[in-house]
């Protein structure tokens, strides 16, 4: 029963893993962190991310430029660009890792505890990247919405909002940390499973024979 559990943990973890890494690539290269919407002469919507600006007009024609400088971005950005990149590679090796541990592959299958160091390295490589995914996101929301709320600010004046992104960062860290801790139980529930080795019995002992008696030679009645 506890290794069917197991099973489906590390198929639901490996499920999730992936979702939330390929969820986290996409949050990293679409310029949809935040949202701001002019209405002067014509509609016209921008999209900041972390590497470009892109402008929608009413037409539908859209526009992107890449960031001139890197030095020149805001601290979150830039910080962000850096930890979503470091959470893309986290999220490939733990996808890795804990995919040569799976119970379904051959690699290291006459050595269980090396699979199992294998799951438990891929969860904890995945629960840093799901870390390192919604550190940067927060934080470029948290300064989101203190620059909304900023009453020094003139009304009049647009004010940056969420993106898309930011919320399907979100839910990348949250299937990278779900897919992390489904690992590391189901690395656990395997290493309860693990047979023992067979306790060790005494020899049989001679029939017929009652307990406490030893057989004697044939001329035991010999004095010498």
């Amino acid at each position: 029963m506890a290794g069917g559990w197991g099973a489906k943990a590390q198929g639901g973890g490996m499920l999730l893993a992936l979702l939330g890494w390929i969820s986290s690539c996409v949050t990293t290269f679409v310029p949809l962190w935040k949202n701001l919407n002019l209405d002067l002469n014509e509609l016209e919507v921008w999209n900041m991310g972390l590497w470009q600006v892109c402008i929608t007009q009413e037409e539908g024609v859209v526009e992107c430029q890449a960031h001139g400088s890197f030095l020149a971005l805001p601290p979150e950005l830039r910080i962000s660009r850096l930890l979503m990149c470091l959470s893309n590679g986290l999220g490939l090796l733990g996808c890795l890792l804990a995919a040569l541990g799976l119970e379904g592959w051959t690699t290291c299958e006459d050595k269980p505890g090396r699979k199992r160091q294998l799951l438990l390295g891929g969860g904890a490589t995945l629960g840093l990247a799901g870390i390192t995914t919604l550190v940067p996101v927060s934080w470029v929301a948290y300064n989101t919405v203190l620059d909304f709320w900023d009453e020094t600010v003139p009304d009049i004046v647009p004010r940056w909002e969420f993106g898309e992104a930011t919320f399907l960062g979100w839910f990348a860290g949250a299937f990278l940390a779900a897919g992390a801790l489904l690992l590391a139980c189901s690395a656990r529930a395997t290493s309860t499973d693990t047979p023992r080795a067979p306790a060790c019995h005494q020899g049989p002992t001679a029939p017929g024979l009652p307990r406490g008696h030893h057989l004697h030679p044939k001329n035991a009645d010999l004095v010498i």
